[in-house]
């Protein structure tokens, strides 16, 4: 039977949700603030959450990057008010795998939790990213770049991995900003351009291009 966190903190909202998923055969776990969603998902004990973005506590946001920035792969809906461009961009290259907005009808509910959880199940667990010689083990939190073994920092490691999930793919400043960092960064920051001289520095300085005017790219050859 599958488990689902519900973090919502509009109590008619969530007692809506979580009775209708149990009706449905599913097991269901509320929490209402973000603070105590996040601790909930940082188990690995859910099949799939459904978030609410404004929360007491950690924002729907924060919960996503640190779950990912975690390793944490459970697959997450938000469910939210917000329903402007940005934020929905911003959600899911957060981390988010679908968005839904309020008010919203269970029935396209119930069928895109079926749909993520039913990919969920198909989808085999990736442990190490490759491109070329270099590679980085997601457990060990180690990169590999040839025959040399490279230990990371935290930030440099969700970097690598970016850049590793997107090989060949130009990535502004502004997309790394988002992923990495979040919106807790001036966009005018350099801090980007510092942490890919850490990772040439480490992995080799052929290891990411510069793409004049619109970002850095993994190359694939």
């Amino acid at each position: 039977m599958n488990r689902i966190l519900i973090v919502e903190d509009e109590e008619r909202i969530a007692s809506f949700v979580d009775k209708g998923l149990r009706a449905n055969g599913f097991t269901t776990t509320v929490a209402s603030d973000g603070d105590d969603g996040f601790e909930y998902a940082l188990t690995g004990g859910f099949d799939l959450m459904v978030l609410d973005l404004n929360l007491p506590g950690r924002d729907g946001f924060t919960i996503l990057r640190e779950l990912r920035e975690a390793r944490v792969t459970t697959p997450v809906i938000v469910l939210t008010a917000r329903d402007s461009v940005r934020d929905t961009v911003a959600g899911l290259e957060g981390g988010a795998d679908d968005w839904m907005t309020k008010p919203f009808r269970f029935e396209e509910l119930l069928a895109r939790v079926r749909l993520r959880l039913r990919t969920a199940a198909r989808a085999p667990e990736v442990t190490v990213l490759k491109s070329g010689s270099l590679s980085l083990d997601l457990r060990t939190r180690r990169a590999r770049a040839g025959e040399q073994t490279v230990d990371l920092t935290a930030r440099e490691f969700v970097l690598l991995e970016l850049f590793l999930r997107h090989p060949g793919q130009v990535l502004s400043r502004e997309q790394i900003l988002s992923h990495v960092w979040g919106y807790d960064f001036d966009p005018g920051s350099n801090i980007v351009d510092v942490y890919v001289r850490t990772l040439r520095k480490k992995l080799g300085a052929e290891r990411v291009e510069t793409v004049r005017g619109m970002g850095y790219r993994l190359p694939t050859a």
